[in-house]
C-alpha cells in the first residue's frame, strides 16, 4: 500500500491483550499551542506509544510559552505531547499530539461531578509494546485512480483560540507529500459539547475521493444496559467491523468471523474501497472469507426506536437522523451524538457476553462515507463534523 504518512489505516487483526489502563492520561492543567515545533532531546524511559508509531520529540516548553492562556495544559509523554483542555464548568478533553487521538472526554453531570464518556486502552501492539487504542480519532483514505494515494496521520497544531470561559478550539493541519490534499482538524470543547471538525481541501489538478469515518468509542456500563435511541426508520447494512490503527476488537470476533479483516471491505462490494490493500492481499492469494460474502445482502430498516445494543454488530445506518442518543442505564448518562457533512452513521457492538465495565464495554460510533465515499473535484474544499453533546447537566 502506497502510503506517505507515518501511520496510516491498519487492516491486520491487532491482538487485544495485556490491559494496563482504561481511561488515560488525565493529566493536570497547564497551557497552550499552535505549530508543531521539535526537540532534539529523547526520553529514554518505556511508555505507551500511539499505536506503536514513534515520533519526533515535541517541544513541550515552546507550546507552553506560545499559547498560554487559552484553557489548554500541555505534559510530555515519552515523544509525544499530552494537551489538556478544561472549561470553566469542568468539562475536560485530552488529545495526543501529534496523532491527533483523543483519549479522554470527561463531561460534567447531573451530580456535580464528572463521568469519562470515552473509553480508552493500553493494549499490546504488534511489536509487542504497549499501545493506546480507543478514544476518537479520524480514520480516513484519499485515493485517486483507484490507488490510495494518502491517509492523515500526524497532526501539526495550528492554533488555539477562545477561552475556558466559552469555547476552546484547537486547529490542527496533515497535508500530503507534495501538499495537494489539505486536513484541517478543529476540536471544539463548549460546557456541554465536544465537537471534531474535518475541513478536506483537494488542491490537485484531478479528482480525490476520500473513504473513512471519524472514530469514537464510547464507554457504557455493559451493552445489556445500553441503548440506541431514535434510529427507527433508518437503511442499514451489515458490515465486518472497521479497523483503524485505534481501534479496539475483541481477539474472538476476529478468529469467529473475519471480524476485523478490513481487506473484506473491498471483497464485499464496497465499490473498491481500500483498493490499495485488496491488490496487495490478492498477489499473495488472499481472498478472504467466503462466509462473510453472504453479509453482503444482508440489509433491512431498523425497527426499534429503542435498541437494546446487546447483540454483536457491525452496521452502516444510510438514512440515519443526524442526531441520536446512546443510553446508558447502568452509568445513569446519554451521550447525544450529532453528525454534519457525513451522509452514514457506522455502529459496532462488541456484545453482551463481555464484562461489566470491562475492556470491551463500549460502543463505537462513526460519522462515516464507507458505503459512499466523498468525492473533491480540483480546488472543491469538503466540511464534516460530528458532535458529542451531553445533556446530563
Amino acid at each position: 500500500m502506497a502510503l506517505s504518512s507515518l501511520f496510516s489505516l491498519s487492516f491486520t487483526s491487532t491482538p487485544c491483550t495485556s490491559l494496563t489502563n482504561r481511561h488515560l492520561f488525565n493529566f493536570h492543567p497547564h497551557l497552550h499551542s499552535s505549530s508543531l515545533q521539535y526537540s532534539s532531546k529523547k526520553r529514554d524511559f518505556p511508555l505507551p506509544s500511539v499505536a506503536s508509531i514513534p515520533y519526533q520529540p515535541i517541544n513541550v516548553d515552546y507550546l507552553e510559552e506560545e499559547f498560554s492562556g487559552h484553557g489548554v495544559t500541555f505534559e510530555r509523554l515519552s515523544d509525544s505531547c499530552v494537551a489538556k483542555m478544561t472549561v470553566e464548568n469542568g468539562s475536560s478533553v485530552t488529545l495526543m499530539l501529534p496523532s491527533g487521538l483523543i483519549t479522554s472526554y470527561k463531561a460534567r453531570m447531573w451530580h456535580g461531578g464528572t463521568v469519562e464518556l470515552l473509553q480508552t486502552s493500553v493494549l499490546e501492539g504488534e511489536d509487542g509494546s504497549a499501545a493506546i487504542r480507543g478514544g476518537v480519532s479520524p480514520a480516513f483514505n484519499f485515493d485517486s485512480d483507484g490507488e490510495i494515494s494518502w491517509s492523515p496521520s500526524t497532526w501539526a497544531l495550528k492554533d488555539i483560540r477562545g477561552d475556558s470561559h466559552d469555547t476552546i478550539q484547537v486547529e490542527m493541519v496533515s497535508t500530503d507529500a507534495k501538499d495537494m490534499v489539505e486536513v484541517r482538524y478543529i476540536l471544539s470543547l463548549r460546557e456541554e459539547t465536544l465537537s471534531s471538525e474535518l475541513t478536506v481541501s483537494n488542491l490537485k489538478s484531478s479528482s480525490i475521493q476520500m473513504r473513512g469515518g471519524i472514530i469514537s468509542h464510547l464507554t457504557v456500563s455493559t451493552p445489556e444496559a445500553t441503548f440506541a435511541y431514535g434510529l427507527e426508520g433508518s437503511d442499514f447494512y451489515n458490515r465486518p467491523v472497521f479497523l483503524s490503527n485505534f481501534g479496539i476488537v475483541p481477539p474472538d470476533l476476529s478468529q469467529k468471523r473475519g471480524f476485523g479483516s478490513g481487506q473484506l471491505w473491498g471483497n464485499l462490494g464496497l465499490n473498491g474501497f481500500f483498493t490499495g490493500w485488496d491488490a496487495r492481499n490478492q498477489k499473495n492469494g488472499d481472498k478472504g472469507n467466503d462466509s462473510l460474502i453472504e453479509s453482503e445482502e444482508m440489509e433491512g430498516e431498523e425497527n426499534d426506536n429503542y435498541k437494546n445494543l446487546t447483540e454483536e454488530m457491525s452496521r452502516i445506518y444510510t438514512s440515519a437522523p443526524r442526531d441520536f442518543t446512546i443510553i446508558d442505564r447502568g452509568r445513569r448518562n446519554s451521550v447525544v451524538v450529532g453528525r454534519e457533512g457525513f451522509e452514514e452513521l457506522y455502529i459496532f457492538s462488541p456484545g453482551s457476553s463481555r464484562e461489566s465495565y470491562g475492556m470491551y464495554s463500549f460502543i463505537c460510533v462513526g460519522q462515516s462515507a464507507m458505503l459512499k465515499p466523498v468525492t473533491l473535484n480540483p480546488g472543491d474544499a469538503w466540511t464534516g463534523s460530528q458532535h458529542l453533546h451531553n445533556p446530563n447537566l
